[in-house]
């Protein structure tokens, strides 16, 4: 497998990513670049693990990952998405600013949510060899830098947008899982 398709699925991997953070980041609505980078972080290396993940599952566990990762990749984001849209109805100002950026457990969910794709990718190496070592790093580096510029992106449009950030984001989440959902289910 050439470089040039290693990048191009990572890209397509790092999407998710991208959006999760746009949607997260402008509910945070300020830089704390600790708390970015830990979120990119985290993004990156599910993004980066998943893949091996699925290379070492081999052949024979594919069929039972592509049967079921669209399911968790819908609950897990819409149950997230339906959260924070929720959330974005209290009165509460310090539980609404509750994102992946203050809760490990969150940013855990998310994690495993945008990286699931990634694990039924790694069965795509297969026939590669060790190539997925080379998979992994180009994988994991995209996701994260696409996870800081997503959170760079969200956090200037909530501050120059005077929307419901929170209830954008979560509807932005459930339209991700809803996608994935539907990508699988009806055009696979």
């Amino acid at each position: 497998m050439e470089i040039l398709e290693i990048c191009f699925i990572a890209i397509g991997l790092a999407m998710d990513c991208l959006a999760v953070s746009v949607a997260s980041s402008m509910a945070y609505g300020r830089y704390n670049w600790w708390k970015i980078v830990r979120m990119a972080l985290f993004f990156g290396l599910f993004q980066g693990a998943m893949p091996l993940v699925g290379w070492l599952a081999g052949i024979s566990f594919s069929e039972w990952i592509t049967k079921f990762d669209h399911w968790f990749a819908l609950i897990i984001l819409c149950a997230l998405g339906i959260k924070m849209a929720v959330e974005s109805f209290k009165g509460d100002e310090v539980e609404r600013s509750k994102t992946p950026f203050d809760s490990l457990k969150l940013l855990l969910a998310y994690s495993v949510a945008t990286s699931i794709d990634a694990l039924a990718t790694g069965i795509i190496f297969v026939p590669y060899g060790w190539q997925i070592t080379l998979a992994v790093i180009v994988i994991a580096a995209v996701s994260f830098l696409f996870s800081i510029a997503g959170c760079v992106i969200g956090i200037s449009m909530g501050k120059r947008f005077k929307v419901n950030v929170e209830l954008l984001g979560g509807i932005i989440l459930m339209v991700i899982g809803i996608k994935i959902f539907v990508e699988h289910m009806f055009l696979s």
